[in-house]
């Protein structure tokens, strides 16, 4: 449902929120959410003015915007996604919201993950309050640095596929892993790292298949664009975030979705351009491994943490 707390917006790598197929496209005749209609609560519950006093804009996104947001009686800050109701146009982006609340409230706290405290409903707008992240986007770093040294790569690295390995433990496929869903929570070098964003994340049982095609372009696993995967596509997807991080570029680029979408379906790993010669065999070997076009034996979250690169 786009990027919340203190990450401006992006234009490039735009989540497709439609499969491309069509086979959403059922929910076009839906009406909007009406001014007396409620998205998560029949009545709606307290206002959050309550609560809370919104402050300066922090971000925007594809269905509504992000704002400082700071406790009346406390005074703790937090950050406020406000999502416009007017803009929910059919009923697939009004499921989005409520299983982006369902799935985050099911998630126990993991320090990698941005904790949703409350949320809140008026005529207009679904309310999330959520943990405040002042840092900035992994993507906005990455492209400050070119890209990062082994050393700290492996150390992003290491907190993606925990974050995945606990989304996991609890049923959840991510769906949408890049690096502008992760913010930093402070401007300091060191600041840890949050996932976000888990308006396309699905609640999964073992063995169960799915065949929407969802998630950002560049980051889509094979066989999301096959139709017919599970949550192995976001072991995919930090192996191409770990590839940005060593070289700074993606592994699968063309000027259009379509030569995106095929450049993935070939799967051809370029290991040979700069920097990659200088690039240790340990570290490639992991790229290679959850860039792994076949699922069933591409290494697993546990695996990649077991692997001798991140040790």
């Amino acid at each position: 449902m786009g990027n919340c707390c203190a990450a401006p917006p992006k234009t490039s790598g735009e989540k497709k929120n439609e499969n491309s197929g069509g086979d959403r496209l059922h929910a076009a005749s839906s009406s909007k959410v009406g001014s007396k209609s409620y998205v998560l609560r029949e009545d709606g519950g307290p206002s959050i003015q309550e609560f809370y006093e919104l402050g300066h804009e922090l971000g925007r996104g594809e269905f509504g915007v992000t704002y400082l947001c700071v406790a009346k009686v406390k005074g703790d800050v937090f950050a406020c996604k406000s999502i416009s109701k007017g803009k929910l146009a059919t009923s697939v982006d009004i499921e989005d919201v409520r299983r982006e609340v369902e799935i985050m409230k099911h998630l126990p706290h993991h320090p990698n993950i941005v904790s949703l405290k409350e949320t809140y409903e008026d005529e207009g707008a679904v309310h999330l309050v959520m943990e405040l992240c002042e840092g900035g986007e992994l993507f906005d770093r990455i492209v400050a640095k070119g890209r990062y040294s082994e050393a700290a790569a492996a150390h992003v690295t290491r907190t993606i596929v925990e974050v995945i390995q606990d989304c996991h433990r609890y049923g959840v496929m991510h769906r949408d892993l890049k690096p502008e869903n992760f913010l930093f929570a402070n401007k300091m070098e060191d600041a840890p790292l949050k996932a976000i964003d888990f308006g396309l994340s699905v609640i999964f049982k073992p063995g169960e298949r799915f065949n929407e095609v969802v998630g950002s372009p560049y980051y889509m696993a094979p066989e999301v664009l096959r139709r017919n995967y599970g949550p192995e596509v976001d072991v995919w997807s930090a192996g191409v975030i770990l590839y940005i991080l060593l070289s700074g570029v993606p592994p699968f680029w063309a000027e259009t979705e379509q030569g995106i979408a095929q450049a993935i379906i070939r799967s051809v790993v370029d290991l040979s351009r700069d920097p990659w010669p200088v690039v240790s065999d340990e570290a490639k070997d992991l790229v290679k491994r959850m860039l792994n076009p076949n699922p069933k034996t591409r290494i697993t979250a546990q695996q990649v943490l077991d692997h001798p690169w991140l040790k």
